[in-house]
């Protein structure tokens, strides 16, 4: 099974007022998915972003955005550089590769040896 695990690229702490509460306490969080597997890791390019006020713990969704909030969001969102997507294998992967190589390389062998005719 593939886990999917966001990783932090950027954190930021806002003064911008809460929608919800009206404290100067928000905090910006942007994230980029990367895939596990036993076979290799992928990092994607896929972005995500989250906005959330420390004093109520609630999320502020892009509905309820101030102007300055989405002036600050722009901005942050300019400065973020993610990870270039790759994806890099595991040892599991070429483990499994030289398993199947040696296979079909046995397989050609008993057959040119004569040994099995199909």
């Amino acid at each position: 099974m593939a886990t999917e695990k966001l990783v932090v690229l950027k954190e930021s702490a806002l003064t911008n007022n809460c929608p919800e509460c009206f404290n100067q306490d928000l905090s910006l969080t942007f994230y980029q998915k990367h895939r596990y597997t036993k076979f290799f890791h992928k990092t994607t390019n896929e972005i995500t972003h989250q906005v959330r006020c420390n004093k109520c713990g609630s999320d502020i969704y892009p509905s309820t955005w101030t102007d300055d909030i989405e002036r600050i969001f722009d901005y942050y969102r300019k400065m973020v550089q993610p990870e270039k997507a790759s994806t890099s294998y595991t040892v599991w992967f070429y483990v499994l590769l030289l398993v199947v190589i040696a296979v079909i390389a046995g397989g050609a062998y008993v057959y040119l040896e004569g040994l099995i005719t199909f």
